[in-house]
């Protein structure tokens, strides 16, 4: 298993458009992006922070996308 780099939320957010998530709601700074499929997550887009490695494997694993599949995402996209 590989360490994540870390990543902004702007970032991320980039990815999950990429994967057909849509932003449904934000509370505050707390951004929910749903799948047209059920699957959903919620991300933190604090200015200036950065989304760190724990956070970002739980949002993996909510969208159910294998580290390896995002790094390989992150390339493409970004």
């Amino acid at each position: 298993m590989s360490k994540l780099p870390v990543i902004s939320a702007r970032e991320l957010e980039l990815i999950l458009f990429h994967l057909g998530f849509k932003r449904k709601r934000q509370v505050g700074s707390h951004v929910l992006f749903q799948h047209s499929d059920g699957r959903a997550t919620v991300v933190p887009c604090h200015a200036g922070e950065d989304i760190g490695r724990g956070l970002l494997r739980k949002i993996l694993r909510d969208v159910q996308v294998e580290p390896e599949e995002y790094l390989k995402l992150r390339r493409a996209v970004l």
